[in-house]
């Protein structure tokens, strides 16, 4: 048997990274189909799942793999699974399904660009407001954006513990410029991972006395029991009560959708997390998540050469959306320059919290290649001006 946790330094693509994370998070499922550029993620659990006593499948379709999780966190397994845009388009439907069921799980993305096949082997960001508002009905949705592979490996255990703490499907949103570089990643001692890792919120009543969708606490989110312990558990798509029965009453669905909805936006400043720098007495805010972080530094500091201050929102998480951050900044800036590898998703969200007050401006990418620095000059300029 391998240890699950490497510990040490190592010189790991992301994708590489991102699944010894979820190795170190506890995973001990996963079920994927291969996708370029997420297949790395898969070969590297089916070459160490099995030496630590976890399983693996590949499924028939990205469909399967996204129910075969849903199942396996059932039965207590912390699971995940990888794809890129073409396959989260498949899996929509039973992410869906797992937020309506509040099954803790982990989907990787690795974005390449799109629509349709698009850019099988190159990269995008373009798959952000997918993963927001891809399904269909009111829902939230957790999604970590790392510039990294260190991050890749660090957000994975971030992933799982939220699952675990708010009991929804998290998803990890990579693109295919982290996912295939390669960089030094320290792992920590497996201890002190173990220290930091999120336990299931696991029934403390006997059968008999327990309703699988009753919260007990003043905290939105259910305890979960493990199929096969003992306790009765109807789970459906459906609206259901608190047996987990289907109810198709006004009142039941009002009832249900708030309180998933709520357990995450209501917790919004908990759960989201940023990095804001230079921002007190700046004329313009870059805000950037993802692989856009590493491109921008250079920029910024020629940018204030011209003599524009300039202030740095990275975003570590993209959903929840820190916008109680946007709305305060933007009372203080001239503007805003939002960097991303598309042609505009989190601008909207930076606009729509800004209202009017700063003026916001898109540096964009259709995505496949890189921003040269001169570009990124331009729109925060812009943006001063």
């Amino acid at each position: 048997m391998q240890p699950a946790v490497l510990e040490g330094e190592h010189f790991w693509q992301g994708d590489i990274a991102v699944a010894e994370g979820a190795l170190a998070a506890g995973c001990r499922f996963f079920a994927g189909y291969p996708i370029t550029p997420a297949s790395e993620v898969a070969e590297r659990m089916a070459e160490r799942l099995p030496r630590i006593g976890g399983v693996v499948i590949q499924m028939e379709d990205e469909i399967g793999s996204m129910a075969a999780i849903l199942g396996a966190s059932w039965g207590g397994a912390k699971a995940v699974t990888a794809t890129s845009g073409p396959g989260i388009s498949l899996m929509l439907e039973n992410i869906g399904l797992g937020v309506m069921m509040e099954v803790p799980c982990v989907v990787v993305n690795v974005q390449r660009g799109g629509p349709s096949t698009g850019l099988p082997t190159l990269w995008a960001q373009a798959d952000v407001m997918q993963a927001r508002w891809g399904g269909h009905g009111d829902y939230e949705i957790i999604a970590y954006a790392p510039s990294s592979p260190q991050e890749g490996f660090d957000m994975m255990i971030d992933c799982f513990n939220s699952a675990e703490r708010w009991r929804t499907p998290v998803i990890l949103l990579t693109d295919g410029v982290v996912g295939h570089m390669t960089e030094k990643v320290v792992v920590p001692p497996a201890e002190e991972i173990e220290a930091r890792l999120v336990e299931r919120k696991v029934p403390r009543r006997p059968p008999g006395d327990f309703l699988p969708y009753r919260v007990y606490d003043d905290s939105m989110v259910p305890e979960m029991p493990v199929a096969g312990e003992g306790y009765y558990v109807h789970a459906t798509g459906l609206t259901h009560d608190e047996r987990g029965y289907p109810d198709m009453s006004v009142d039941a669905q009002d009832r249900l959708v708030r309180r998933l909805v709520g357990k995450i936006r209501d917790n919004a400043k908990e759960i989201a997390r940023y990095e804001l720098h230079d921002a007190d007495d700046a004329d313009v805010v870059v805000v950037t998540y993802g692989v856009t972080s590493r491109l921008v530094p250079p920029a910024i500091e020629r940018a204030r050469k011209s003599g524009v201050r300039v202030g740095h929102l990275r975003l570590m998480t993209v959903w929840p959306f820190a916008e109680w951050v946007v709305e305060e900044l933007s009372s203080k800036v001239g503007g805003f320059c939002v960097v991303e590898m598309n042609l505009g998703q989190i601008y909207y969200e930076v606009a729509r919290c800004a209202r009017g007050r700063a003026k916001t401006v898109l540096c964009g990418h259709a995505g496949g290649g890189l921003y040269g620095v001169g570009e990124i000059v331009d729109a925060i300029l812009k943006a001063a001006g």
